[in-house]
């Protein structure tokens, strides 16, 4: 791939595009599964934003997240996630949705990792050449569940949401195929087809 936002990939066989004009994946926990210890990463910043005087009481790790940007910090917890998810990414376990892949159909990931993670997954699990866009957390101005990053991979691909798969693994991402008007397949119901 090339490193830009929307790169071109492949489409060989698999799923028809009678069915679908494009399928779009959540990464962790649908392609690969991130070797990421998330209380670790939530403790980290929670460090960070607390030396920075922040009030992180009763916050999980998104939480905190949206309260970086409230507060000014978002460049530090971010670069903290990203860290270990690049990390994570390069140590993942590649699940058996991936061997779905190629796709006669132009391929994206939607992902609350950031962009970097995922890419580094796509390569290291061999399966980068089949995906034609990635975005993650850190793409656009927002993320799942705001339908905003499915809604631009579909642009992108010149396809009508409606006629889009979307397949993922959580609650907000089946939230945010919903309010893209997008198709949803929950990954383990995908895999047990």
């Amino acid at each position: 791939m090339d490193g830009s936002l929307f790169s071109v990939g492949r489409y060989l066989s698999g799923v028809s595009s009678e069915d679908y004009d494009a399928v779009i994946y959540d990464l962790d926990g649908t392609l690969a599964q991130l070797a990421v210890d998330w209380d670790t990463v939530a403790s980290e910043v929670d460090d960070a934003l607390r030396a920075r005087d922040v009030d992180t009481t009763g916050h999980s790790l998104w939480d905190m997240l949206e309260l970086s940007d409230e507060t000014g910090h978002r460049d530090i917890v971010e670069e903290t996630i990203a860290e270990h998810e690049q990390a994570g990414a390069r140590s993942s376990t590649r699940l058996p949705l991936a061997d779905e892949l190629p796709l006669d159909v132009p391929v994206g990931v939607c992902s609350l990792n950031c962009e970097a993670a995922c890419h580094i997954a796509l390569e290291t699990h061999d399966i980068d050449g089949y995906v034609d866009a990635v975005l993650g957390r850190d793409s656009i101005n927002t993320y799942k569940p705001d339908p905003a990053p499915l809604m631009a991979l579909a642009a992108e691909f010149g396809v009508e949401p409606a006629r889009t798969l979307f397949v993922g693994d959580s609650d907000s991402d089946a939230t945010a195929a919903k309010r893209a008007s997008m198709a949803f397949q929950w990954a383990r119901d995908r895999h047990e087809r």
